[in-house]
């Protein structure tokens, strides 16, 4: 078979085209094997370098004739040397590679921390075990000599007088006051009188070391209006203050529009300012029962009792806490809240006034106010008490000092139109003139009842 000239010319071409791609992936894989991988900018170009020559899709242009042996290949560059700072082959910026794993003492600092917090707890529970242990200690130093002081006294060392104890501390100025203040409530001072007696006791019983423990002094003030609950807690709230039982000895009164808020959130805030107010004396809540609606679950009264409760528990050396109310319906609210009743250690019932004794109630006030009340005018303002208890709205103490003011409104009238109008005596007043208070000043009071419609007799 014969070949022409041209068909061999053109295979020894190809061949030769093949030869020294061939000798170069030879030698590339000897340079692999004896010393690694190339570098890996070898494979990848930093955009640095110059781009190389695209490659013409045609095919590669005849070759002439004669044979020329392959070009030998180019002696492989070493290997660059790694950048600092973990450097980017594809560019200048730092390499983003995860080394948090890499660090050998993580976990030993990690131990470290909790071995630390582990021992902080043990000393403060350490320190917290001492602090018991000194204070029990102190205690027991403490009843130690006290046992030995009271077994040293001798049998005849004088612990005081109770009338000692009444006058030097300003008790028994504290009931005299009360006495002369409030008429009658024979139930109410004997009770008073009694606290008083157990706090006087009590502070006998500590000069000469006997055991002492601040009793429940919390009270409760049941009755009508007018009978006199403010004026007692008063008088308690100064007893307690002469005889060491409360820091300043004062009154703070407080409904339910002071103690409970409107919103959420806003019942706490006012309950604690009135409970810090009163601190160091007597928070009277008036009429406590309407701190509780039964009928409204989301009533925000119910807050309030149990800030008031805490309080009760754990201040009760600092704070006395007297509920104010009619009797039926404090009965109702403890049932709703027995944790309020067993906190009260002092239930007073406050009965009402007799008309006797509420003519001489209004004697009081006469005195109190420099008026004269004529002895004629007695009958005739026991017979408006007599027909006003029978009315709506009586409320004892109240109703007479609303009578007492209309009667001084009259006794006015009644001097002017005499002195002023009239002009009698060349107008000069005299002091008794300007002090009586006569029949006819209460007269007008009696014939405002008898001359009012009967459906319509509502008094103040």
């Amino acid at each position: 078979m014969r070949f022409s000239a041209a068909f061999i010319t053109l295979c020894i071409s190809s061949a030769s085209a093949f030869v020294p791609k061939f000798g170069a992936s030879q030698r590339a894989t000897t340079l692999y094997d004896n010393a690694g991988p190339p570098p890996f900018s070898s494979y990848y170009p930093s955009p640095s370098a110059p781009a190389p020559a695209p490659q013409s899709s045609a095919p590669p242009a005849a070759a002439p004739a004669t044979y020329a042996p392959p070009a030998p290949a180019p002696a492989p560059s070493p290997s660059p040397a790694p950048a600092a700072n973990n450097a980017n082959p594809f560019g200048n910026t730092p390499s983003l590679q995860y080394t948090g794993g890499n660090d050998p003492n993580a976990k030993t600092v990690r131990l470290r921390d909790r071995l630390n917090e582990a021992d902080i707890e043990r000393r403060k529970d350490e320190e917290e075990a001492m602090a018991r242990e000194r204070q029990a200690e102190m205690r027991r130093d403490a009843r130690l000599a006290k046992i030995k002081y009271m077994r040293d006294m001798p049998d005849h060392t004088p612990a005081g007088t109770v009338d000692e104890f009444m006058f030097k501390e300003g008790v028994q100025d504290q009931l005299d006051k009360l006495d002369r203040e409030l008429v009658g409530l024979v139930p109410v001072k004997k009770r008073v009188r009694e606290i008083a007696a157990l706090l006087v006791l009590d502070k006998m019983r500590r000069k000469l070391g006997f055991e002492t423990a601040v009793p429940s002094l919390h009270m409760c003030f049941t009755g009508a209006p007018g009978t006199g609950k403010t004026t007692v807690a008063v008088r308690m709230g100064q007893i307690l203050a002469k005889m060491g039982y409360s820091r300043r000895g004062h009154v703070v009164l407080a409904t339910r529009d002071d103690l409970v808020g409107q919103y959420v959130g806003h019942t706490a805030p006012k309950t604690k300012e009135m409970i810090k107010k009163a601190m160091g004396g007597v928070l009277l809540v008036d009429e406590a029962y309407y701190l509780y609606n039964a009928a409204n679950d989301r009533d925000y009264g119910q807050e309030s009792i149990e800030i008031l409760l805490n309080i009760m528990e754990n201040n009760q050396e600092d704070l006395v806490v007297a509920l104010a109310g009619y009797k039926d319906r404090m009965d109702k609210f403890f049932s709703y809240i027995p944790g309020m009743m067993s906190r009260i250690g002092n239930h007073i019932d406050f009965p009402n006034y007799s008309a006797d004794e509420l003519v001489q109630i209004a004697s009081v006030m006469s005195e109190d106010l420099e008026y004269d009340i004529d002895q004629a005018a007695y009958p005739v303002f026991k017979n408006y008490i007599a027909k006003r208890m029978n009315l709506p709205y009586f409320s004892n103490a109240r109703t007479v000092r609303n009578a007492m003011d209309r009667a001084r409104f009259n006794s006015a009238i009644r001097t002017f139109d005499k002195y002023a109008i009239r002009g009698d005596n060349g107008g000069l007043c005299s002091i008794d003139e300007l002090k009586a208070i006569t029949a006819s000043d209460f007269q007008v009071l009696v014939d405002d009842i008898d001359n009012a419609d009967p459906s319509k007799r509502i008094f103040a």
